[in-house]
């Protein structure tokens, strides 16, 4: 029977082959974390990791990641503790309502990695460099596909920079 990896544990897939990623994690596997906001690819709010790599999962089928490894906002925390950039975020600040706050972090995590393998954004400088050092405007371009309704922008960006400068990625 054909599996989906999620948050480490291994899962049947469904047998319809039209169930979203989004509604298996949520309506299948009870997984509320990862939130529906547009369920168009616009707001972010469904985003988790696909072998590391942001995608939105409303716009994925749950059969396209046979074989794969998916981690939501559930499969962060190891040990009963918060990822570290979950601890960022409530300590900068980084959430009001939260709706928002599990795809952020989803997408900040798959954007640390983009970074550090040197994928550039719109913003980027210069495109040759083999590390990139992300300024606050190449953090707020990278996360722009992530909206948050409530103004914790500020917030976000702030426990983003933080969680980069601890792993060596600070701005200039």
């Amino acid at each position: 029977m054909p599996t989906i990896s999620i948050n480490g544990s291994d899962h049947p897939l469904p047998q319809d082959p039209r169930v979203s990623l989004l509604d298996f994690l949520r309506e299948h596997l009870h997984l509320s974390g990862t939130k529906v906001g547009c369920n168009q690819g616009a707001c972010g709010a469904c985003t988790v990791l696909a072998d590391g790599e942001r995608i939105l999962s409303c716009l994925a089928l749950a059969v396209q990641y046979e074989g794969r490894a998916i981690t939501s906002i559930e499969g962060l925390g190891a040990d009963g503790q918060l990822h570290p950039l979950q601890q960022a975020f409530i300590e900068n600040d980084g959430f009001q309502c939260g709706y928002c706050t599990p795809g952020q972090i989803c997408s900040a995590i798959g954007m640390a990695a983009e970074l550090q393998r040197g994928v550039p954004s719109h913003v980027t400088d210069d495109l040759a460099a083999a590390n990139m050092a992300p300024s606050h405007d190449e953090v707020r371009e990278r996360m722009s596909g992530n909206l948050c309704r409530c103004g914790a922008h500020n917030g976000i960006v702030a426990a983003i920079n933080e969680q980069l400068a601890a792993a060596g990625q600070e701005a200039p």
